[in-house]
């Protein structure tokens, strides 16, 4: 039987610490604070967003939320979000995505304050990432991982790591950190043809290719480890991963479930970008942009 890989019981570890750092941080006269930019009321980014909130409080950390409606203007999402950007009280920014059609995302990256940017979308925090620079805000999905990887003890220095999935957000970060710890990588997709042969040759795998179940028990050897950051919704409202747990977990020595698994890191994850913030701020006056 494989071990679980629970994510509550990461976050719990974490979470002593993240309060020591607030509690540093308050004695110094620091309030650290945190603004979700939410635009519409999607169920999944409301969803995020309560489990944030939840971190939040749970930590210490101020949560503020900015709901600006669906169907806000490019010119009234940049006042609002420069007003934010600006504002030397908020310490962090998490902006949810996709946003609607009518408007431009790489316009938002290119402003908002590498400093404050919480889940590494600014080409700033991106270049830092694919440079190996530590000091870069990593997409919090991603750094999720590699914690849940370390709390279990899953040696990454030589091993065939297979990640399917190429986004921003998780598959290319996330090669580029395991890189980082000398993890052979490859990066596979929807439109790679020989993807069951590539995630056989793998000893840890990464599935985060936004479809229910796809990776099945032929596809993944013996003994793998199984990181699983797909979340999709069933006909009858349940969730599942893009592994087909069940009957995959038969077969690997670790895997993370769905629900429970990476996403209850991602918060925690959010919360320790927003106090390093706060600390930085503290320490390192700079000059804003936006």
């Amino acid at each position: 039987m494989s071990i679980q890989m629970r994510g509550a019981e990461v976050a719990k570890a974490m979470k002593e610490k993240l309060i020591r750092e607030r509690e540093e941080l308050n004695a110094a006269g620091v309030n650290p604070c945190l603004t979700i930019i939410r635009v519409g009321a999607k169920e999944n980014d409301l969803a995020y967003e309560r489990g944030a909130k939840k971190r939040m409080e749970m930590i210490g950390i101020e949560c503020r939320i900015a709901e600006l409606p669906e169907d806000i203007s490019q010119e009234e999402f940049e006042d609002a979000f420069c007003k934010i950007n600006k504002d030397p009280e908020v310490h962090g920014i998490l902006l949810f995505q996709p946003l609607p059609e009518q408007l431009d995302v790489e316009k938002i990256r290119q402003m908002i304050d590498p400093a404050k940017d919480m889940d590494g979308m600014s080409p700033v925090n991106l270049a830092k990432i694919f440079e190996g620079d530590r000091t870069a805000y990593v997409p919090c999905t991603s750094e999720a991982v590699m914690h849940i990887m370390n709390h279990y003890g899953i040696e990454l220095q030589g091993k065939r790591v297979t990640v399917i999935g190429r986004s921003m957000v998780v598959g290319k970060p996330l090669s580029m950190l395991m890189l980082g710890q000398n993890a052979t990588v490859t990066i596979c997709h929807s439109r790679t043809k020989d993807l069951a042969d590539r995630c056989r040759e793998a000893e840890i795998i990464v599935a985060a290719i936004g479809r229910a179940k796809h990776i099945t028990a032929d596809m993944i050897a013996e003994g793998a480890v199984v990181a699983d950051v797909g979340i999709n919704v069933l006909e009858d409202g349940t969730l599942c991963g893009d592994v087909d747990y069940e009957n995959v977990r038969e077969k690997v020595s670790h895997i993370t479930p769905v629900p429970g698994g990476v996403g209850n890191v991602t918060t925690s994850v959010l919360a320790s970008h927003v106090l390093r913030a706060a600390r930085i701020g503290q320490n390192e006056p700079r000059q804003r942009r936006g």
